[in-house]
């Protein structure tokens, strides 16, 4: 019998889920078939309203190859394995005769540990809880009923994955009863191995069609030198204009006084005397040169700083041999105590290892945090090569987003995962055997931008300064936010100038202003999309992670173009890296990075096929400078204008048609 066609499958799965058949998904269910064909790799943006989803998982399923898809967001893991995978199998079973299987596989620590769990954390953690309720003040305090939640909670759970806990726990009462892999005993050596919630994902996973992992759990498989996922033969990155950034996050080395101090309180009472004062010693030496450390970047490793690192691997070398030579018997649930220390001393010998090894393809900085202290922290200067390598062999890669095309071109983002441009392919004297293949497609929206929506740049403010109060700004930012009536999701480039805002507007207007860490991001969301006079300010997670359709989102504010920090350590240095290589650093990194946030800024104003609005930019550069076309040119198409007579008419208009209806 002749296979379906992937039209006819791909309106199966659509009506399956109760959507609505695009062109732009065709356009790349079409593409996405092609590419696992071939062998190739693929670019797509998708914008929102297009069915992405099922644009990738149809062809993928109708292949027949193991497929891994790799999302950033826990909302979208959500989506696929509890809606989009269970009614796209149903549909296609009768036409793909067989039944595709489907499994979701996290990291270790995401998973409930059934040895911490009965037998209890090993006594020599910071917070000393091998008895928990006994420390916390008993079964009616907040962590305690969370510890008595988790409890009752292992025993219905079929999964142990701490997503699929409602309402969740805090992190504290969670780390009592998980594990990273460090510090996890092995299958094969703990009491509970056959009981394992992950090793039971990690089956699942191996016998599944489709795996739904996240960036942290795929940047370590690429980082790693040991497979964590499956073998798989199509890779589907979704969101993938977050991929640099967590993969980038994952291969940051950090050192802290405070994680030092834990290595050593857990592995003291396990070594001998000597090993353990040397230890002690390092330990102390490197909190004392923390304490006076500037923050910002290091061309190179301080001699005194050098010097402390080495005394402090040697002694975790030292600390990490006697601990496979030594071992007490009488030591309760000895072998969890040992291998949670070995965890946390291989971790800090790894790290000031690697620091006194760095070349010029890492960065090194020290932070400050008011209430952690500071940190010394190390991070390659590009993932593009990693990326490269690990990524693009031997199977066929479909990265996907609602912003991939930036500045107008896909050249950004694919420089960015370790691509050539797209015009440079299969050149004259290039090297194909070590370029991957590859292709860009934008498959458009469903939605009429011009038509739903206003792109306007408040031209007349002054340009925003470093530092400094903007008063034009407020004034201006008030005066939107009364037209529209609210409905006003305010998104700024700092906490400090989100606060700003809000104490400005709370004192100016009488409408309800929330702000981000006034209460947990999912409430204040909610709030904000069932109260139309509401309006939300925050900052960086706002900026890509609200979906609020309807009309109580007819104003999407940004201060200013949100360039990084001109002191960002790891940006500067990609900056600089650029212009010593003939680019041009400002472009290919600082007006990237802002091209990027913005597009997915201005992406919270249209979310339906009836929404309409006004996305305002208070930032003049955006219709002054020689990069705001390049700028504009990676937001959705709205109609453009800086008349603000003319802005002040449509938010009215727009906002008295939502007042009828």
């Amino acid at each position: 019998m002749s296979k379906p066609a992937l039209t006819e499958l791909l309106h199966a799965a659509v009506t399956a889920v109760g959507g609505v058949e695009r062109p732009g998904q065709v356009s790349m269910a079409e593409a996405v078939a092609a590419v696992i064909d071939e062998t190739s790799h693929l670019l797509v943006q998708a914008g929102t309203g297009t069915g992405k989803s099922l644009g990738y998982l149809v062809p993928a399923l109708a292949h027949g190859e193991r497929v891994v898809v790799a999302t950033a967001t826990l909302a979208l893991q959500r989506q696929l394995i509890e809606r989009d995978l269970p009614r796209t199998v149903e549909a296609l079973k009768p036409l793909l005769r067989r039944e595709p299987q489907y499994a979701t596989l996290k990291g270790r620590s995401n998973y409930l540990c059934l040895h911490r769990l009965h037998e209890g954390v090993p006594s020599d953690t910071e917070d000393g809880l091998f008895d928990p309720m006994e420390q916390i003040g008993g079964p009616t305090s907040k962590l305690g009923k969370d510890l008595l939640r988790l409890r009752d909670w292992a025993d219905e759970t079929e999964t142990g994955d701490r997503d699929a806990l409602s309402p969740g726990v805090s992190d504290r009462a969670w780390s009592q009863f998980s594990v990273s892999s460090r510090e996890c005993l092995g299958a094969s050596k703990c009491p509970y191995g056959t009981e394992c919630f992950a090793e039971a994902a990690r089956e699942r996973a191996k016998l599944a069609d489709v795996v739904v992992t996240n960036h942290a759990l795929l940047a370590i498989d690429a980082i790693e030198g040991a497979p964590v996922l499956p073998s798989h033969e199509v890779l589907i990155v979704d969101e993938a204009h977050e991929l640099v950034s967590r993969v980038t996050g994952a291969a940051t080395g950090e050192l802290t006084p405070g994680g030092v101090n834990r290595a050593v309180k857990r592995s003291a009472k396990l070594v001998n005397e000597k090993v353990a004062d040397a230890l002690l010693s390092a330990s102390e030496g490197f909190e004392r040169l923390m304490e006076l450390a500037l923050p910002g970047r290091l061309e190179t490793v301080p001699e005194d700083l050098a010097y402390a690192l080495a005394a402090l691997r040697d002694a975790c070398r030292q600390v990490i041999t006697s601990l496979g030579e030594v071992r007490d018997k009488s030591v309760v649930d000895e072998d969890a105590i040992r291998q949670q220390a070995l965890a946390s001393i291989e971790s800090v010998h790894e790290v000031a290892e690697r620091l006194l090894q760095a070349n010029e393809y890492e960065v090194i900085w020290c932070e400050r945090h008011d209430r952690f202290g500071a940190s010394l922290r190390i991070a390659p200067l590009t993932v593009s090569g990693l990326l490269r390598e690990k990524l693009f062999v031997e199977r066929s890669v479909v990265l996907t987003s609602a912003t991939l095309k930036l500045g107008g071109d896909f050249n950004g983002v694919a420089a960015s995962l370790g691509l050539s441009p797209e015009d440079s392919q299969g050149a004259e004297g290039g090297n194909e055997a070590e370029q991957p293949v590859w292709r860009g497609i934008d498959v458009g929206s469903p939605f009429d931008y011009p038509k739903q929506g206003i792109l306007y740049v408040a031209k007349h403010l002054r340009q925003p300064g470093r530092e400094g109060s903007r008063d034009d700004m407020l004034d201006e930012l008030a005066e939107l936010i009364e037209a529209a009536g609210g409905r006003t999701l305010g998104l700024f480039s700092s906490m400090r100038a989100a606060q700003a805002a809000a104490e400005a507007m709370r004192s100016r207007l009488d409408l309800p202003v929330l702000l981000q860490g006034e209460e947990t991001l999912g409430e204040l969301i909610r709030t904000f999309a069932a109260s139309a006079p509401t309006c939300l300010f925050g900052t960086l997670s706002l900026w890509q992670g609200v979906d609020v359709p309807g009309s109580h989102c007819q104003l999407v504010v940004m201060d200013r173009i949100p360039f990084p920090r001109p002191d960002d350590p790891l940006m500067s240095a990609r900056q600089k890296d650029v212009e010593e290589h003939g680019g041009n650093g400002f472009t290919a990194v600082a007006a990237t990075h802002a091209a990027l946030l913005m597009a997915q800024g201005a992406g919270r104003l249209i979310r339906s096929m009836d929404d309409r609005g006004v996305v305002a930019v208070l930032d003049p550069r955006l219709a002054t400078a020689r990069y705001g076309s390049f700028l504009r040119a990676s937001m959705p198409p709205f109609w453009y204008t800086v008349d603000r007579n003319q802005v002040r008419k449509s938010l009215a208009a727009i906002a008295a048609t939502a007042d009828a209806s």
